[in-house]
């Protein structure tokens, strides 16, 4: 009886704990939405801390940037740029490290490179701040499927049309569902002209520039309609996080090769192969899944912010 009391309390702390820190809601809201007092709440958060279920990490910011990077250079065997919180004069963390990789992708991309991209908001804080550019013969290709049934916005459309413009070039679409129903279909697909020209172009894409995904129940993925609850479950059972959709463990390998098998877009091991890999990732939530790419080496270049860099260091 004793353990189902204490199985319940750590569900009711990690619920609270959820909508606290991650949701933001006060106290005094959750409280209202769970219908207890916020002594109650209060409890559960301390709950929550003192069984691990929250951890509150502290970041120096008297740490130099510079030096996070030297030390994840040093630890990963990788090129690191650590941002500033401030970079650019930007007032969130996403648009500092999005204006930064605008900054590095506009200084690395050299004229005939193919320029392969993800999707997602982190994706869209690097391509709507990228200017014009005045370098010739570049392509710009989706690197994974683009299309859901959701009303979730992916930012995918928007990312590429906005990296093709600042190259002025015409963007090589994938117009296509990232996971499919069933593998059947997915390579009857893939076996068509027009997109398995796509797919090589993808293949052949010099730079790469990407982010990962995490396996939280409101991670983008997971509401685009892909896949059926006993699935989720499987997947959040499994794996840490997702690289272009393909879900990993923490040493960045895949953990279901029946829903890989219906999974189009860039296979992992094709990164290793670019010239730049460049991940680009915001947010401590992240961390398993950036450790687990730089594990698997499936990135030569990777730019976060300071307070994920940290916690990456001390992983």
């Amino acid at each position: 009886m004793d353990e189902i009391k204490d199985v319940t309390k750590l569900k009711q702390s990690l619920r609270v704990a959820e909508a606290y820190f991650q949701d933001n809601l006060s106290q005094i809201e959750i409280a209202k939405k769970l219908g207890v007092s916020r002594p109650t709440v209060s409890r559960l958060l301390q709950y929550a801390k003192d069984n691990g279920l929250v951890k509150i990490q502290i970041v120096n910011p008297l740490v130099d940037s510079q030096v996070l990077s030297q030390q994840l250079g040093d630890k990963y065997g990788v090129e690191f740029h650590v941002v500033p919180n401030n970079y650019g004069g930007a007032t969130t963390i996403l648009n500092g490290v999005g204006r930064y990789t605008a900054d590095f992708l506009a200084a690395t991309v050299q004229p005939g490179d193919i320029i392969g991209i993800g999707w997602g908001a982190t994706i869209h804080s690097v391509t709507k701040q990228l200017e014009e550019q005045d370098v010739s013969g570049v392509q710009v290709v989706q690197l994974k499927g683009s299309m859901s049934h959701s009303q979730e916005k992916t930012w995918a459309y928007e990312s590429v049309n906005e990296l093709a413009l600042a190259y002025r070039t015409h963007p090589e679409y994938l117009p296509l569902p990232v996971i499919f129903d069933n593998k059947v279909t997915k390579d009857m697909v893939e076996s068509d002209r027009h997109i398995k020209h796509i797919l090589d172009l993808g293949r052949q894409a010099n730079v790469a520039l990407f982010t990962v995904g995490t396996v939280r129940s409101k991670a983008l993925i997971f509401q685009l309609g892909y896949f059926n609850e006993q699935e989720k479950a499987e997947i959040q059972q499994l794996a840490i996080g997702d690289i272009f959709s393909r879900f990993v463990d923490a040493e960045g390998k895949i953990v279901s090769k029946e829903i890989d098998d219906r999974t189009i877009g860039i296979e992992l091991d094709e990164l290793k192969k670019k010239k730049h890999a460049i991940l680009v990732a915001t947010g401590n939530r992240k961390v398993a899944a950036v450790h687990a790419a730089l594990t698997a080496h499936y990135t030569n270049c990777a730019i976060l912010d300071q307070s994920l860099a940290q916690l990456l260091l001390d992983y």
